[in-house]
């Protein structure tokens, strides 16, 4: 069993039992899925760099990225029809626990002048979106390999009703918020 997803078992569950009165086991929030999301931008013109970001992006999630490609082409953009803009892998179950668990403990850590997670980074639903500057942070990139440096977007979804749940149920997991 995945360390984070024992963590939730045995000590965040009764945390959030007690602090939110549940009658019902299927009451308590979990998490249900994480979705990493890169966008191109003007990157997307050179496929070295395309397909670079594609790796980096596999070897971080796990996980096969599905490429998303535009609708429609729009000229003040320079996006022609098919053209790919960007990226994102969804994660579930065991291989959602073991990123987070590694993110919490190992990237977030390596982050330059990181204070904690921003609170305002909730959504009023339950689910919490952070945003990362550089994919460096992430020790299964090899720094000498970064063609480009591009950010990403984390969105953690879970079956929490409010932010204030959302909110235990993350820092409980261990996430670093700055409060």
């Amino acid at each position: 069993m995945q360390k984070l997803k024992s963590i939730y078992i045995t000590k965040v569950c009764p945390i959030l039992v007690n602090e939110f009165l549940y009658t019902n086991f299927f009451e308590i929030p979990k998490i249900n899925k994480v979705v990493i999301s890169r966008g191109f931008g003007e990157s997307c013109n050179s496929s070295k760099i395309l397909e670079s970001l594609l790796v980096e992006l596999k070897n971080i999630s796990g996980q096969k990225p599905i490429l998303c490609k535009s609708k429609n082409s729009i000229s003040n953009f320079k996006v022609k029809k098919g053209m790919p803009i960007g990226m994102f892998v969804t994660l579930h179950g065991d291989k959602m626990y073991s990123f987070l668990d590694r993110l919490i403990n190992l990237s977030f850590p390596r982050m330059r002048d990181f204070n904690g997670l921003n609170i305002k980074g909730f959504d009023g639903f339950g689910n919490y979106n952070v945003g990362l500057s550089e994919q460096s942070i992430f020790p299964e990139i090899e720094y000498s390999s970064i063609l480009k440096n591009k950010g990403m977007n984390i969105t953690i979804v879970t079956t929490a009703k409010t932010d204030l749940e959302s909110f235990s149920l993350l820092k409980g997991l261990g996430f670093p918020f700055c409060v």
